[in-house]
């Protein structure tokens, strides 16, 4: 609801988890596949590091795709995360008395209110793991936000305002220096996406950075990726001008 509220308000498009899903599906995984990877607490994906590792690849692929498009309010898992280094970017965090959130979960879900507290419990401890395990984070601590809204005393037209007034504040809109953030962050995403959807380099786990046009990536590969395959493939990819490699082999690959 109040996504939306602010969408209209700021006339931006919304923009939510499952849309970026089916964009990130559009790369070769499956949409269900893809939300198991972000649902999932880490005790599952530990077995599948490699699966994990490639599937933030896409979402992030998919999240930037769409940010560059236009302006937009996106309501999902840990967007702010994913669109680090970016300054026109509002990271915003909604919390709220217990007692409002058991009020939306037993209308929506119809549970009774034990239920609806255990599911709110369960979610919270889960997306605590999802974010330390994918970025080594808190995901409750407060200096990963901009701002954070509190709807004890507001209702979701005043915390609209709020946000919608920040937003507008001059030290949030898009100069020429954070819009090249946001075009090298797209451009290093779709770089790694290509790099886990190619089969010659598929198994490769590296960090991929953007700058101008220059892609420098760097880290362990498997002993079956060789470097020049993955220079191919990083060269192939629309928007790359020059690139930079830093890998070593694993040889216990």
């Amino acid at each position: 609801m109040l996504a939306e509220c602010l969408s209209q308000q700021l006339g931006y498009r919304c923009i939510d988890r499952d849309v970026i899903v089916e964009k990130a599906a559009g790369y070769g995984a499956s949409q269900r596949d893809i939300r198991d990877a972000l649902d999932r607490p880490p005790t599952f994906w530990d077995r599948f590091k490699h699966t994990k590792y490639v599937y933030l690849a896409l979402v992030q692929a998919a999240l930037t795709a769409e940010v560059c498009e236009g302006n937009c309010v996106y309501h999902g898992n840990a967007g702010h995360l994913l669109l680090r280094g970016v300054s026109h970017v509002v990271r915003t965090r909604i919390i709220a008395p217990v007692s409002f959130r058991l009020a939306i979960v037993q209308d929506r879900l119809k549970m009774n209110q034990d239920d609806a507290l255990a599911y709110i419990q369960k979610m919270d401890q889960d997306r605590r793991k999802w974010t330390e395990y994918l970025y080594g984070v808190d995901w409750g601590d407060p200096i990963l936000y901009d701002m954070v809204v509190n709807l004890e005393h507001l209702d979701i037209r005043q915390a609209c305002d709020v946000i919608a007034i920040a937003a507008r504040q001059r030290c949030f809109q898009e100069t020429a220096e954070s819009r090249a953030a946001m075009y090298d962050l797209a451009l290093a995403s779709r770089v790694r996406s290509a790099i886990v959807t190619t089969p010659e380099t598929a198994t490769a786990e590296v960090e991929v950075t953007a700058k101008d046009g220059l892609i420098t990536v760097k880290g362990k590969v498997p002993k079956q990726v060789q470097a020049d395959s993955l220079g191919k493939v990083v060269r192939a990819v629309p928007g790359v001008i020059s690139v930079d490699l830093d890998v070593f082999t694993d040889v216990e690959a």
